[in-house]
């Protein structure tokens, strides 16, 4: 019986460039991988992979950093986000758009794809399949991309969401549920490196006090991240059961930071790192 092969990508803010370079190259090479999860950043970086949109999401990443008015202190001003969720995830990819994301393509495909976002009242991960997918209703990606405190919570289908990441940051345990056998992960800051909030938690603490069941994920968020990432190298990357792909330095990058140079260093290392899964599925 053929292996079923899944593969995760956890974004991270604009750092996610590197796993769209990682899916073009894939792409170029006609590696189809049939169980994806996207989330964050992540979810567009999947979405057009399995639309075969090759390059499009490096012109999304350069479009929405460098386009005023959409990313920064004056949209949280006038919006209450420093993202402009709605414009850039989804009026950006409908049909009526400039470069629209090929909905049709991808419900032909006979690829898997969930998107995992957050409840902001509930704190628990959510995991939207490509069976809930609807023509221009998008809002899905914007919620998984809503960074907690730097934006409201995101609004889809009457409930409010986050970043998809603070509830299940490497959801390995939910592919291998669905019957994948290896799993190949997407990081977007080296395999040594561990979150750490610090002082931020004072901030989590005082601006989310309305949704204290999110609160506690957030606070944790880090904890969780660490853990998760230990325990998968203790474990199932040592039985391969588990395939860590992740760049070797991010340039100094946090999750916002705009610099378009460092954005196309990140690509190109995740188009050469690409190669890496070529070899770990021929093997």
């Amino acid at each position: 019986m053929k292996e079923k092969i899944g593969i995760i990508d956890v974004g991270g803010g604009f750092r996610g460039i590197y796993g769209a370079g990682v899916f073009d190259y894939l792409l170029d090479q006609k590696i189809e991988i049939p169980y994806c999860i996207g989330i964050s950043a992540g979810s567009g970086n999947v979405a057009c992979y399995l639309s075969k949109q090759k390059g499009r999401n490096y012109l999304f990443y350069k479009k929405s950093i460098s386009e005023k008015g959409h990313v920064g202190l004056k949209n949280f001003i006038k919006n209450g986000s420093y993202i402009d969720l709605d414009y850039i995830y989804v009026k950006s990819a409908i049909s009526s758009s400039k470069n629209p994301w090929d909905f049709d393509m991808v419900m032909k495909s006979k690829q898997e794809m969930l998107v995992v976002i957050t409840n902001a009242n509930t704190g628990e991960a959510e995991f939207v399949s490509k069976k809930e997918f609807k023509k221009d209703d998008y809002g899905m990606f914007a919620a998984s991309c809503c960074i907690p405190v730097a934006c409201k919570p995101y609004v889809w289908r009457g409930n409010e969401y986050y970043d998809g990441s603070i509830a299940d940051p490497i959801p390995v345990k939910k592919a291998f549920e669905d019957g994948c056998d290896k799993v190949i992960v997407l990081l977007t800051r080296p395999v040594t490196m561990r979150k750490n909030d610090g002082k931020r938690k004072i901030v989590f603490r005082k601006f989310l006090k309305k949704y204290p069941k999110f609160q506690k994920k957030m606070l944790n968020r880090c904890e969780l991240y660490n853990e998760t990432l230990e325990s998968l190298l203790e474990h199932e990357v040592k039985e391969g059961k588990v395939f860590i792909v992740a760049p070797d330095d991010i340039l100094g990058m946090d999750t916002l930071t705009k610099d378009l140079s460092k954005m196309d260093v990140l690509y190109q290392k995740g188009y050469q790192d690409g190669k890496k899964i070529k070899e770990f599925l021929e093997h």
